[in-house]
């Protein structure tokens, strides 16, 4: 059996002579106009939609600045807010040693928050953050209990020798996270 008797059967070849005659063009023309618009319309809010969303930005552009800038997404902003921490180290103020503890503590929370750690109190995130992610946890633990203490206690001494070693945990654990 041909095609052509396969048309004939189901009447395919009187539709198709039906619907592209002159008569039935022009009758459909204004509904033809109205599917254009309707589809110019949900295209242009596609689009619209996908430029305002941030679909764009995290499946192609992010990968575009990885790629440009060698560097995991984000890890430009870390270590400027962590240079920024550093310099207050830098200034041989003890006001600005224990400013700095307390920033990189907490960048450290934020961090660990933004990671999806979840706890009502610092402890309770590091414990949930649990030591095989953070391998200086005892250290981070007590540094945390040293910006108590700056916090709690503004007699608190704290030698720059000492706030060196706490901002250099604090900087192990933020990027072991």
């Amino acid at each position: 059996m041909s095609w052509e008797k396969i048309y004939d059967l189901l009447g395919i070849r009187d539709f198709i002579s039906f619907i592209s005659s002159p008569a039935i063009q022009s009758e459909l023309l204004p509904v033809k106009i109205v599917f254009i618009l309707f589809t110019i319309f949900f295209f242009g809010a596609m689009i619209y939609f996908y430029i305002e969303s941030s679909y764009i930005w995290y499946n192609f552009l992010q990968d575009t600045v990885e790629f440009i800038s060698w560097q995991s997404y984000g890890t430009g902003q870390i270590s400027r807010r962590w240079k920024e921490i550093m310099k207050k180290i830098k200034s041989g103020n003890e006001s600005e040693y224990k400013l700095a503890i307390i920033e990189a503590d907490d960048f450290l929370y934020k961090t660990l928050e933004d990671k999806g750690y979840k706890g009502d109190t610092f402890k309770e995130m590091i414990d949930n953050a649990n030591q095989k992610l953070l391998t200086n946890y005892n250290d981070i633990l007590l540094a945390h209990d040293i910006r108590n203490s700056i916090v709690y206690s503004p007699d608190y001494k704290l030698d720059i020798e000492k706030a060196k070693k706490i901002l250099s945990d604090y900087e192990k654990a933020i990027k072991n996270v």
